[in-house]
């Protein structure tokens, strides 16, 4: 298949996209280099190639969902600099002015 001007041209209104005469030469190219690989993908033997569904065959692998505390409250309260009992004390950041 060789891409030209009007089919560019029908791709780029279906895809709302603009461009000069210089553009549209150098998408037609592109696009007829891109066909150019996926004929030489075509050209391989694959009989025996089961297809790919996954990246990896690893399944699931994932750790066990524990939860353990890490970090106590006053622990985390310990340096702070500023602290209000249970809150850390920050100064105001957003000022709402009308």
């Amino acid at each position: 298949m060789i891409i030209d001007k009007a089919k560019v041209e029908k791709i780029a209104h279906l895809a709302r996209l603009e461009y000069d005469a210089e553009g549209q030469e150098n998408v037609t190219k592109e696009l007829n280099k891109i066909l150019e690989w996926v004929d030489k993908l075509n050209e391989l033997d694959t009989t025996n190639v089961q297809p790919l569904i996954h990246m990896s065959q690893e399944v699931n692998v994932l750790r066990e969902d524990i939860a353990i505390e890490t970090l106590t409250h006053a622990q985390a309260l310990k340096n702070a600099p500023k602290k209000d009992s249970d809150y850390f004390r920050v100064p105001k950041v957003i000022d709402i002015t009308e």
